[in-house]
């Protein structure tokens, strides 16, 4: 594999007791820098660095969010990739652009980890510390990887000058290392965030727990799977959630429309998440960094342009790259009388903005239109009602004598659809600009699915059953009845795990994987995907190894390509 020396536009480091992130940057990373202390350090804040590639990209976002059955293109993110169509391809940027950083970024780990025992100058616990944290990284890193490309290259070398050649390894190779990275870090490390000086955005125990639960169940359903996967994925996952979490502070939010709450990112549910930063050169509005959070951008609909509204901070810049399937709006969350989490999770509503497009009642008044309404006078004012979505179908004279405009499901489309708001951001400085906010990568919910999932693989469905009752009940919080929430043994089967994992955790970039992991991919594009359900095929559970990478290799064999991939 064509390796690069590790360039470090943006070395990232938390500061002193504040949960704010310092941009160090450095030109280069070698062996005898790694030596010194500095380096050393400097390079620990690289490996979180990687972290902003990650999640909260565009890139990472189109490989897990479109493309499933929660999600299509919106107006403004169609793409051959969403489709599934004969335009994606090898050669389609958004492959390399995860693929390639992610490897400097794994570089950066390695090298790191090879230097910890010849650094001076840094307190030996503070260095073994430093290491089990960057090995956590390392693991995050190669996790993402495999789940999206399969077998591919494992190396444990710092490279500092670039490679021509590469071997690909099979997944259990790289199954084999993440392992050993979390356990290492399990073994070492404090036991959650707030607990011995760990700041938000560090590695810590709990984070190391929820990772290795969700890589043995992932490895369970795989060609690598080992027989006592789905039983030690249910040991990591309970023993976090009824030893770790409460000595790390952790436990699941009592409402749930708390856990994305803007402000609260730090919330006891919250296990781990990656800083962004609000210093403009990383974070302003021309940002192609590639660093950036953009994913407040990405759900906003075309309120714009409607009657009585127009662009403001509050309700964001209209970027709509993906809407809602209508399987996830009028399936999954058909029950919205003891579930909250449908109106917590998406707009529906907006309120007039804009009193230049106020919209005026046509002569004749229409049959049902509101006491109070006059011929040739404003339907309504800023300040009130201009868009709602119901929810439900009503008739097209309702419509008509409505005085907002009113979308009934049977009219979203591409340009207006419920929005997902679980990354908006009212504080940024301008509506263009990326989000300053966390993005939550892991949290405590998730382990609880986590739980349930692998203690159903494992025969034990009955022991699954009140991991998925707690996130039910929670879920009625408010003004919904816990009880009527429980399921049933005769409920509990692994189609309902998913549909369990889109009401709780929809848009949360994990989709994609969870449904190739559990293989479910092409049955549920065909089922509820209107983009891809006639493009799909069996090779899209994979995808492809970039070009660019197959371009590169020029010493040795070829570097093989995924099944289905080799002549597009």
């Amino acid at each position: 594999m064509k390796k690069y020396a590790m360039i470090l536009a943006a070395a990232i480091a938390v500061a002193g007791c504040k949960d704010k992130l310092k941009e160090q940057p450095h030109a280069l990373i070698t062996p005898e820098f790694l030596k010194t202390a500095q380096g050393f350090q400097l390079t620990y804040d690289a490996c979180y660095a990687g972290g902003r590639t990650v999640w909260g990209t565009m890139d990472f976002f189109f490989l897990t969010v479109p493309g499933t059955d929660e999600f299509i293109s919106g107006k403004d993110g169609g793409s051959d990739l969403n489709r599934y169509a004969s335009g994606y391809t090898p050669s389609t940027g958004t492959m390399n652009n995860l693929w390639r950083p992610v490897y400097q970024y794994i570089n950066n780990c390695n090298g790191l980890i090879s230097a910890a025992p010849n650094v001076k100058g840094i307190d030996a616990d503070k260095k073994k510390r430093m290491v089990a944290e960057v090995k956590f990284l390392r693991a995050n890193y190669y996790f993402q990887l495999v789940q999206q490309f399969g077998d591919l290259t494992v190396s444990t070398e710092f490279n500092t000058l670039p490679k021509t050649s590469a071997d690909r390894h099979p997944v259990a190779a790289a199954y084999d290392l993440i392992v050993a990275d979390l356990t290492e870090a399990i073994n070492t490390l404090p036991a959650g965030p707030g607990v011995d000086g760990v700041l938000p955005g560090k590695a810590h125990k709990a984070a190391a727990m929820h990772v290795l639960s969700k890589v043995l169940l992932t490895r369970g359903y795989s060609k690598a799977a080992k027989p006592d996967d789905f039983t030690k994925a249910a040991e990591w996952a309970t023993k976090l959630i009824n030893d770790v979490a409460p000595q790390a502070g952790l436990s699941l939010q009592e409402d749930f429309g708390n856990v994305f709450k803007e402000g609260n990112e730090a919330n006891s549910e919250v296990i781990w998440t990656v800083q962004h930063t609000a210093n403009l050169p990383y974070n302003g509005p021309n940002n192609s960094s590639g660093h950036d959070n953009i994913l407040n951008h990405l759900w906003v609909p075309k309120y714009e342009d409607l009657d009585g509204m127009q662009r403001d901070t509050k309700y964001g810049r209209p970027y709509i790259r993906v809407v809602p399937t209508r399987w996830l709006t009028d399936t999954v969350f058909r029950e919205r009388t003891n579930d909250t989490r449908y109106r917590k999770t998406f707009q529906t509503m907006w309120i007039s903005n804009n009193g230049a497009k106020l919209p005026k009642w046509p002569s004749p008044l229409p049959p049902g239109a509101p006491a109070g309404a006059v011929s040739g006078q404003p339907k309504f004012q800023v300040g009130d009602t201009a868009i709602w979505m119901p929810g439900y179908d009503v008739t097209d004279a309702q419509i008509k004598a409505a005085p907002y405009t009113l979308i009934p499901p049977r009219k979203y489309s591409t340009s207006m659809s419920p929005a997902m708001t679980k990354y908006y951001d009212t504080k940024r400085q301008d509506m263009n600009y990326p989000s300053i906010r966390s993005v939550i990568v892991y949290r405590l919910a998730d382990t609880y699915l986590i739980a349930a999932e692998a203690l159903l693989k494992a025969g034990r469905a009955g022991e699954a059953l009140p991991y998925i009752n707690a996130i039910r009940r929670r879920a009625a919080f408010p003004t919904g009845n816990a009880a009527a929430m429980e399921i049933t043994l005769a409920d509990l089967n692994l189609d309902f795990i998913l549909d369990e994992r889109s009401r709780e955790l929809c848009g949360e970039l994990t989709r994609w994987p969870d449904l190739v992991r559990t293989g479910k991919l092409l049955e549920r594009i065909v089922l509820h995907n209107t983009d891809g359900q006639k493009n799909i095929q069996p090779r899209h559970v994979l995808r492809p190894i970039p070009q660019a990478q197959i371009d590169a290799t020029t010493t040795g064999p070829k570097y093989p390509q995924n099944p289905g991939w080799e002549d597009l």
